[in-house]
């Protein structure tokens, strides 16, 4: 199995990465379908306008979530990674007004995102929840190009053949046929991956590293996982210091920079608190998902709606266990000025690695899709990637680092997603802070023991899977059940 880890880790915007990020980048590739049918055979290809219509949870969240602003902005070439929310919300308003799509190399296409982009809120299609479903319609509105795409969570798209022969890889790969045995260390489940690094004598971080150097020298791999925490630490400062109402209608207040101004103060005044340590946990999270909601930029986490997670704790590593510094303190509560040393680059490095090890063996036999498995999925697997990579750096070894990722996926078994208006506000903002208490909690446990347990991360995957499947429709991010129907309205 390969999943890199810049798959598990994409720089991309808020608020969802199935619901935003992955829609924005299907419009993209639909269009790159009508600019190569007009290179190919522009006679046969009389293209005037667009349609695009959106199924099951996306139909039914897709406003909380900026679907159809996704897809209008992905419709004009924009993607995630490179947004400039300027020039997005310029193209946004173009469109609305001008009811028209701009496009290198194409002509002006027609697209009325009032007429054009449809909410199906029939059946959701069978494959996946989550279906988006553009057409390329000649003058008399004859179809000349259809596909459909699904967001399959994290940011990740197929098609249903890309999603039919994903299947069939992971079937294949369960009977011990790897179709990526070419990587040094092709595990496809926590079983396998301890037994190759027992047999070979190397960290999980080791073997994920070897496998990544397959597609990227040792110095642009190390320049890109640089980028990826420094994305993410920038996410929590933008966070700790913004203020104001979150959008999207519910009023929810940024708490972030509030929090965070308490804690400083207590501790400037020798004030320490029992529960100061999971306060910084939860602040630092909560900045990053207040971010998200407002449609800042993130890091996927595995996913946007569990970004906060991650980089809660790696914040959380870096600046709370350093040898000098008591547990539960800060050596600095808003922003490690000194250079970050070697063996601090090291450990994140080593973070992120095992992680993204930990998240790609959840996505390959389960899913990270809150459509799929509900949050039990989202921040369930956040918790065991940030558990996980919390312990390696700490100098766990592979055994504790698997039963750190176990702890904390077993302890959220059976989360439902069910986002107040479709908004990833409520419960989520706060439900990362609690996934990263989580994630510590299970790496000081894992790190107490010799990494021997009962229950088999496989095995908690697995149920979490079976859980997904049996978890009712209403409960997994389509806003019909749960708080998202149970609040108060004035």
């Amino acid at each position: 199995m390969y999943l890199s880890v810049f798959d598990i880790f994409k720089v991309g915007v808020g608020p969802s990465s199935s619901h935003t990020m992955g829609p924005m980048l299907a419009a993209n590739q639909f269009i790159a379908k009508i600019r190569a049918n007009l290179k190919n055979k522009p006679d046969e290809f009389p293209v005037t306008s667009v349609q695009c219509i959106l199924y099951g949870s996306l139909a039914l969240t897709g406003k909380g979530h900026a679907t159809d602003r996704a897809v209008i902005i992905g419709l004009n070439g924009i993607e995630p990674a490179t947004l400039d929310l300027e020039i997005a919300n310029e193209t946004e308003t173009r469109v609305h007004e001008h009811k028209e799509l701009r496009n290198p190399e194409l002509p002006t296409l027609k697209f009325d995102p009032e007429t054009d982009l449809i909410f199906d809120f029939g059946p959701p299609k069978k494959q996946h929840a989550n279906a988006i479903e553009f057409k390329a319609l000649d003058e008399k509105g004859k179809c000349l190009l259809k596909e459909i795409y699904f967001s399959i969570g994290g940011g990740f798209i197929a098609t249903a053949a890309q999603l039919k022969t994903e299947k069939s890889n992971i079937q294949a790969s369960r009977k011990h046929k790897s179709p990526n045995s070419n990587y040094p260390y092709p595990f496809v489940s926590a079983a396998e991956m301890l037994k190759m690094g027992k047999e070979n004598n190397i960290t999980i971080a080791d073997m994920k590293r070897a496998n990544e150097l397959l597609h990227f020298d040792e110095q642009a791999l190390n320049e890109k996982l640089g980028h990826i925490w420094q994305v993410m630490d920038e996410t929590i400062e933008r966070g700790l210091e913004a203020e104001g109402i979150l959008p999207g209608g519910l009023e929810v207040k940024r708490r972030a920079r509030a929090i965070k101004q308490q804690l400083e103060a207590e501790q400037e005044q020798n004030i320490i608190q029992p529960q100061s340590t999971n306060e910084w946990l939860c602040v630092y999270a909560m900045a990053v998902n207040e971010e998200n909601a407002a449609g800042g930029r993130i890091v996927t986490s595995p996913t946007n709606g569990a970004a906060g997670v991650v980089p809660a704790v790696m914040r959380y590593y870096r600046d709370h266990c350093s040898p000098k510094t008591p547990a539960g303190t800060s050596k600095n509560t808003t922003r490690n000025k000194a250079k970050t040393s070697n063996k601090d680059q090291e450990g994140m490095q080593t973070f992120l690695l095992t992680a993204a090890a930990i998240g790609g063996l959840i996505k390959h036999n389960a899913s990270i899709s809150g459509a799929e498995m509900g949050c039990q999925g989202e921040v369930g697997s956040a918790s065991a990637m940030a558990a996980a990579g919390l312990c390696a750096a700490l100098g766990g070894t592979n055994e504790q680092i698997e039963n750190a990722a176990e702890i904390a996926l077993e302890h959220h078994l059976g989360m439902t997603c069910d986002p107040v208006k479709g908004l990833v506000q409520v419960p989520c903002i706060e439900r990362n802070g609690m996934g990263a208490i989580k994630a510590v909690s299970a790496a000081a446990l894992a790190l107490r023991g010799d990494g021997e347990h009962f229950m088999p991360l496989d095995n908690c995957i697995e149920t979490m899977k079976q859980t997904g499947l049996d978890m009712n429709t209403k409960y997994k991010e389509t806003s019909l059940g749960g708080l998202a129907v149970n609040f108060p309205e004035c």
